[in-house]
C-alpha cells in the first residue's frame, strides 16, 4: 500500500482506536436465547446506562455493572457480584437460567444470581432500564412495577441515583444500604453505609459497621425542602431537584429526581465515609462536587482504623501512634486507611512483672480521645497510670481534674490530632512495650515522633532550623540573594523599627500591626507582627510555608521571618504606596488613580493570581481577595499580598473542603453554603474587586446621592453589560470625568460579570481572565447571576 492511501486511512484508524472497547447487542434486553461475555454490553433504550463487564482502575478483576453511557470517566451506579470477582470475561457468561439472570464464572461455576423462584423460564427477560434500575420481568411486554419479579433497585450497591428509593421495611425492620466500596479498586461492602434512621424514619444516617452511627441528616422539613442538618441541600435548587418523603404501613423511604431529565447526577456512598452529591459536566468533563456529608473526614468514624489518627489539616489525613505502623503500607499508599496501625513490639504485660521489663507510656498531647472510654477510680495521674498497667487489656489512660482517670481497653479507634487553636488540651498516655524505651536510639525516636505527631510541623520546623543555621552569623550584615529567605532576629527588627514605634506603623489588623522598617544599609521592609499566640502561629506557618517559596512579579515577597518563642514576625518587602483600598475609596480628589493605572492594576493582580492557581507545584487558593490585600509599589505595580487564610490543594485534587474564611462581601456563594472549594472562589472575589476598581467606591456602599440611587452596584453592572447598547460610562469613577478607554471599560465589566456568576462552572480561570484583559481571548455576554436578579 502508498504512502498517500496510508495518509489517507490514518484518520480512520484513529477514529476506530478511539471507540469504546464494548459492543452492544444493540438492545436493552437479555432474553433466554441471549447470553452476554467478553465486550458485549446492552443499553438502556435512550442511551443513558450501559451494562456489561468493568475492571476498577488497578484491578486484574472483573465485575458485572451498570454504568453511565454518556459519562466519558467510567462511573458505575450498580455492581453485581461485588464479592466474588471473575479474572476471564470471554469465558464467563452472563444469561438467563432456570427463570434467574445467573452470572457463571470461567468453570461455568454460578457465582451470582438474582435468586428468585419463576413459574415460567421460557419466557423471562432482564432488561435495563432509562432509569438504571436492571429488572427482571416474565415477558417482553411486562412493563409495570408490579411484574417485576426482581429489579436491581432492591439491591443498590453503592450509588444512590435519581428514581431509586432509599428506604426502611417497617414490617421486617430493615433499612436498605448505600454500602461504600472496600477501596477505589475494590467494589465489595466496605465499612460505611447510608440508611434510613429506623428510630426516626425520616432522617438519614451514615453507619460504620452497620453498628456505630456517626452523622445524621436531622429530619426532613417537607415545606423548605431540606433536611434541618444539610442546609447545602438549597443549592441543588437551582438544579430543580424535587426530594420526596413518603411513608405507609408497610415502608418509609426517601426518593428524588430532576425536573430536566437530561441532568446526570449522582448520590454516592463514598469509601471515604461520606456522601458525595456530585452532577456531570458535560463542558468540562468532569463531576462538579456539590457538597460532602460529613463535611469534615475526620468525623467519619473510625476512618483511620485501630490506633490511627485523623488530622484535617495535614496533607495526609490518617498517621500511627508512636510505636505502631499500618497493618497494610499498600493499603494506607492507595489512602485506604480502616486496616489501622498496629504494635511494632508485642507487650510484655504479666511476663514482665519483676523483671524490671514493665510496659511504658508515652505522651500524645493534643489527642481527642478514643471512644469508649472506662471511669477508674484514682486520686492522681500516677494512680491512674498503676491502674492501667495493672491490666493487661489496657491499651492507654487519660488524666485530668474535669474527668478523673480515663482508662481504654482494647484497640484504639476514632483518635483526632487536635490543632493548637483548639481550645480544649487533652494528653492521652499510650501503653508500648519496654523494648521501644530499652535503648538510648529507640527513647530518641520516640521522643521525636511523638513531637512530630502532636505538633504536625516537623517538615516546617526542620526547614526553618535549617535557615536559622545557615543564616545566623549574616543575618544584617550581608546582602540576600533574590530569592534567598532569612531568619532575623527579634532585636534585628526591633531596632529596624525604632523598637516597633507608633511613627512607624503602616496599619493594623485582626493579625496584629504592620511597622516600616530600615535596615543600616538604607534598604526598607515592612514588619508584620503577628499577635496572639495560638492565632499568630497558625498564620505564621501558613504564610511562610507559602510565600516563602513563590517568586512572581505581582506577588508580595518575603524576605524574612522570626521565630523566638511566641515572637512571630514576617518581613516584606516595603510598598510605598500602600494598598488599593487607600487609593479608590479614601484618595483625594488630586491623587485619584487614572484609568490607565487602574487597568494595569487589575490585569497584574489577575497575572498573580493566575500564577497562584496554575504555576505553583500545589494549587494555592488565597481565599481572601480584596483590595486591602493588593498593595502598590514605586510604581504602582499591584503585588498580591496577606496570604494568612490561603490553602494549598495538591494537583491531584480538584477541590478542599474548609472552613469559612473570608471577607464578606467578596465571598463565592459556594463559601457560604459549606462546599468544598476551587480555586474559582478567588475568581469570585477577584470579580468583586474589579467592579470596585471600576467604581471607586465599595460594592456594599449605599448611596444616599439621588443621582445615583440605592441600587446593589454589581447588579448595576450586570444590567448594563446584558443590555444591547448598555450605558458602561455610566458605571465609572465620577472622579475620572469619563478618561477612559470605552473598550477596556466594557471588556472590564464584562469579565468581572463572568468572575461573580452563581455557578462556578460559569467563571473563567485567572488564565482566562488575564488573555480576557490583554485582549487575546473574546468574551461573550454574560447572564445576569442569580443572586443579582433577586
Amino acid at each position: 500500500m502508498d504512502t498517500n492511501k496510508i495518509l489517507c486511512l490514518m484518520p480512520v484508524i484513529f477514529l476506530c482506536l478511539s471507540l469504546e472497547s464494548y459492543v452492544s447487542f444493540g438492545g436493552d434486553t437479555i432474553s433466554v436465547n441471549q447470553s452476554l461475555s467478553g465486550n458485549q454490553t446492552i443499553v438502556s433504550a435512550a442511551g443513558v446506562f450501559q451494562l456489561g463487564f468493568f475492571t476498577p482502575r488497578n484491578s486484574s478483576n472483573y465485575y458485572i455493572a451498570i454504568w453511565y453511557k454518556r459519562v466519558s470517566q467510567l462511573t458505575t451506579i450498580w455492581v453485581a457480584n461485588r464479592e466474588k470477582p471473575i479474572r476471564d470475561i470471554y469465558s464467563s457468561v452472563l444469561k438467563i437460567s432456570d427463570g434467574n439472570l445467573v452470572l457463571f464464572n470461567e468453570s461455568q461455576v454460578p457465582i451470582w444470581s438474582t435468586n428468585i423462584s419463576s413459574t415460567n423460564s421460557t419466557s423471562v427477560v432482564a432488561v435495563l432500564l432509562d432509569d438504571g434500575n436492571l429488572v427482571l420481568r416474565d415477558g417482553p411486554n411486562s412493563s409495570t412495577i408490579l411484574l417485576y419479579l426482581w429489579q436491581s433497585f432492591d439491591h443498590p450497591a453503592h450509588n444512590w441515583i435519581p428514581g431509586s428509593k432509599l428506604s426502611f421495611n417497617k414490617r421486617t425492620n430493615q433499612s436498605q444500604r448505600f454500602t461504600s466500596w472496600k477501596s477505589l479498586d475494590d467494589p465489595a461492602p466496605g465499612l460505611f453505609s447510608l440508611e434510613l434512621d429506623p428510630s426516626e424514619t425520616n432522617q438519614i444516617i451514615i453507619v460504620w459497621n452497620r453498628s456505630i452511627q456517626y452523622w445524621k441528616s436531622g429530619s426532613w422539613d417537607e415545606q423548605r425542602e431540606s433536611f434541618s442538618l444539610v442546609p447545602e441541600m438549597t443549592m441543588l435548587s437551582s438544579y430543580n431537584l424535587s426530594f420526596s418523603y413518603f411513608s405507609n404501613e408497610n415502608e418509609s423511604y426517601f426518593i428524588y429526581s430532576f425536573y430536566n431529565s437530561s441532568t446526570i447526577t449522582q448520590n454516592i456512598m463514598d469509601v471515604s465515609g461520606q456522601i458525595k452529591v456530585s452532577t456531570w459536566l458535560d463542558d468540562s468533563k468532569e463531576w462538579s462536587l456539590h457538597y460532602a456529608q460529613a463535611r469534615k473526614q475526620c468525623e467519619v468514624y473510625a476512618f483511620c482504623g485501630a490506633f490511627g489518627i485523623c488530622n484535617d489539616k495535614s496533607i495526609q489525613f490518617c498517621n500511627c501512634l508512636t510505636g505502631f505502623e499500618p497493618t497494610s503500607q499498600e493499603d494506607w499508599n492507595q489512602q485506604v486507611y480502616p486496616g489501622g496501625c498496629a504494635r511494632k513490639s508485642k507487650l510484655e504485660c504479666e511476663n514482665a512483672v519483676g523483671n524490671g521489663r514493665e510496659d511504658q507510656f508515652v505522651e500524645n498531647p493534643r489527642i481527642g480521645f478514643p471512644t469508649n472510654p472506662q471511669h477508674a477510680t484514682a486520686n492522681n495521674i500516677m494512680g491512674c497510670k498503676l491502674i492501667c498497667l495493672k491490666n493487661c487489656s489496657c491499651s492507654a489512660y487519660a488524666y485530668d481534674n474535669n474527668n478523673g482517670c480515663l482508662i481504654w481497653t482494647g484497640d484504639l479507634f476514632n483518635l483526632q490530632q487536635l490543632g493548637e487553636d483548639d481550645d480544649e488540651v487533652k494528653t492521652l498516655h499510650i501503653r508500648l512495650a519496654y523494648s521501644e524505651f530499652s535503648s538510648p536510639t529507640n527513647k530518641k525516636k520516640l521522643i521525636i515522633v511523638a513531637v512530630a505527631v502532636s505538633s504536625g510541623l516537623v517538615l516546617l520546623g526542620l526547614t526553618m532550623f535549617i535557615i536559622k543555621r545557615r543564616w545566623r552569623t549574616t543575618i544584617i550584615s550581608t546582602n540576600p540573594t533574590e530569592n534567598s529567605l532569612m531568619a532575623f532576629g527579634y532585636k534585628d527588627l526591633q531596632k529596624a523599627t525604632n523598637n516597633f514605634s507608633e511613627t512607624e506603623k503602616l496599619g493594623k489588623g485582626g493579625f496584629g500591626s504592620v511597622f516600616k522598617g530600615t535596615f543600616p544599609d538604607g534598604s526598607l521592609i515592612a514588619v508584620k507582627k503577628l499577635e496572639g499566640i495560638n492565632q499568630g502561629e497558625k498564620q505564621f506557618r501558613t504564610e511562610v510555608s507559602i510565600v516563602g517559596v513563590i517568586d512572581h512579579v505581582n506577588l508580595i515577597r518575603l524576605r524574612g521571618f522570626c521565630s523566638e518563642g511566641s515572637r512571630k514576625l514576617l518581613a516584606y518587602d516595603y510598598l510605598p504606596n500602600g494598598s488599593l483600598d487607600k487609593h479608590l475609596f479614601h484618595a483625594k480628589d488630586s491623587q485619584v488613580l487614572d484609568w490607565k493605572t487602574r487597568y494595569q492594576i487589575a490585569l497584574g493582580a489577575a497575572r498573580g493570581l493566575a500564577y497562584l492557581h496554575d504555576k505553583c507545584r500545589d494549587t494555592i487558593i488565597h481565599c481572601d481577595i480584596k483590595p486591602e490585600n493588593i498593595l502598590l509599589d514605586a510604581d504602582f505595580c499591584p503585588k498580591v499580598a496577606d496570604f494568612r487564610l490561603a490553602k494549598l490543594v495538591g494537583r491531584e485534587f480538584s477541590r478542599v473542603l474548609t472552613t469559612l474564611r473570608g471577607t464578606m462581601g467578596y465571598l463565592a456563594p459556594e463559601w457560604i453554603s459549606g462546599q468544598a472549594i476551587t480555586p474559582k472562589a478567588d475568581v469570585y472575589s477577584y470579580g468583586m474587586m474589579l467592579l470596585e476598581i471600576v467604581s471607586g467606591r465599595r460594592n456594599f456602599q449605599v448611596q444616599h446621592s439621588e443621582d445615583e440611587g440605592t441600587a446593589f452596584f454589581p447588579a448595576t453592572v450586570a444590567i448594563q453589560v446584558s443590555t444591547e447598547g448598555g450605558d458602561v460610562l455610566s458605571l465609572l469613577d465620577s472622579r475620572l470625568n469619563g478618561n477612559v478607554n470605552v473598550e477596556e471599560l466594557s471588556r472590564i465589566c464584562t469579565v468581572a460579570c463572568w468572575c461573580i456568576q452563581d455557578d462556578e462552572i460559569q467563571r473563567p480561570t485567572m488564565s482566562q481572565v488575564v488573555q480576557i484583559l490583554e485582549g487575546v481571548l473574546e468574551v461573550s455576554q454574560p447572564p445576569i447571576p442569580r443572586f443579582l436578579q433577586a
